[in-house]
């Protein structure tokens, strides 16, 4: 599982012209499923989105995490963070999990996050979105399980 993790001021996806998700103060988070992932996976990525420390405090240290701060989530299926493009010129992506695997993890790890008390919005899975954001600092990170 892999999730690039962006810290913002505030963020929306658009699927057709229509706001389906949007957040004030959170994390944007795009989150990738491969073959391998397991429910202990999901698990894992929710405790940690939900316990990193990347927002700052009065010290202007990063010290508090999106529970601290009251902040929300903003979750995006993207299979293309599985892409290879180590050969050719178009990305092979054979490591993303069918649509049917992933879109079962990506539900179980919104829940989870649900689960630990945040607010979790969502663009719609599998479809063509449009996602905008104002990533404050900027902050950008990617986390893997299992690595």
């Amino acid at each position: 599982m892999r999730v690039v993790v962006q810290r913002s001021k505030e963020a929306k996806v658009s699927v057709e012209g229509e706001i389906v998700g949007a957040i004030d103060r959170g994390l944007v988070l795009l989150v990738g499923l491969t073959h391998e992932d397991t429910m202990q996976d999901v698990r894992w990525m929710a405790d940690k989105m939900a316990g990193l420390r990347i927002f700052e405090d009065e010290a202007e240290k990063m010290n508090f995490s999106v529970l601290d701060v009251g902040g929300s989530i903003l979750s995006i299926s993207q299979f293309t963070l599985y892409g290879d493009c180590r050969k050719g010129r178009r990305p092979n992506f054979m490591a993303a999990a069918r649509p049917e695997q992933a879109e079962e993890l990506y539900d179980a790890f919104n829940e989870t996050l649900r689960g630990l008390g945040l607010k979790v919005e969502t663009g719609r899975f599998g479809a063509m979105m449009e996602v905008s954001l104002c990533n404050d600092g900027p902050v950008t990170l990617i986390l893997e399980s299992g690595a």
